[in-house]
């Protein structure tokens, strides 16, 4: 059980919109930040029963020789195939949300009040549960697809790849309470971001933190 004390912001959006900019500018403004991205890793470490579960479905050929997972050859296998990562999803989500309510009642019994998950599969892994404000970053195709290119050493159809296998502009912008457009400069994205973040804490403080004390 959440308490009602915290506020969790679920940010999400598409691969190479921006996400690590804007974290960073709310762990700047106050916010304990839980990455859904490192917490993917951890539950599939070596000896995980996550990592067995994946191994029975996919085989051995997704390991590297020492046995951890290779997540190279994996990806290539589910990005290319709707169904295959639908398999991998319901192994791993599971996983990755027990250890998502585990992180947020830690930060909660050490006092955090302000939490952001940045989670790039919020909705699909149903985190957006735990959330009570939910910020997507969006832009464009051709930019998005350059950054990945850059950022992870991959191949103009990989990059496609994992951009088609997510969820389109459309939904994100329309399941969630902020959309952060990050088409322009660096500093054009940080100073939105503050800007938001600011909104939120006052939210939390001023409006949030009022009508709990009236209930």
């Amino acid at each position: 059980m959440i308490s009602l004390d915290v506020l969790v912001v679920g940010l999400t959006g598409q691969t190479g919109a921006g996400k690590s900019t804007v974290s960073k500018v709310f762990s700047d403004n106050g916010f304990a930040i839980i990455n859904a991205d490192l917490i993917s890793r951890k539950v599939v470490e070596k000896g995980t029963k996550c990592l067995e579960e994946i191994v029975d479905i996919f085989k051995a050929g997704i390991l590297n020789s020492d046995g951890t997972l290779n997540r190279k050859a994996l990806g290539n296998i589910v990005f290319t195939d709707k169904t295959k990562l639908e398999m991998l999803n319901t192994i791993i989500y599971p996983y990755i949300t027990s250890e998502i309510l585990n992180e947020i009642k830690h930060l909660s019994d050490s006092g955090k009040k302000l939490v952001l998950l940045d989670a790039p599969t919020l909705f699909e892994s149903h985190a957006d549960d735990f959330c009570e404000i939910i910020i997507s970053v969006l832009s464009d195709e051709e930019i998005r697809e350059e950054r990945i290119i850059k950022r992870d050493g991959l191949t103009k159809k990989q990059a496609n790849d994992r951009m088609n296998s997510q969820l389109d502009a459309e939904y994100f912008a329309s399941h969630s309470d902020y959309v952060i457009e990050n088409n322009d400069t660096l500093e054009s994205l940080s100073s939105i971001s503050k800007e938001v973040s600011d909104k939120i804490k006052y939210y939390y403080y001023h409006i949030r933190s009022s009508e709990m004390s009236v209930q």
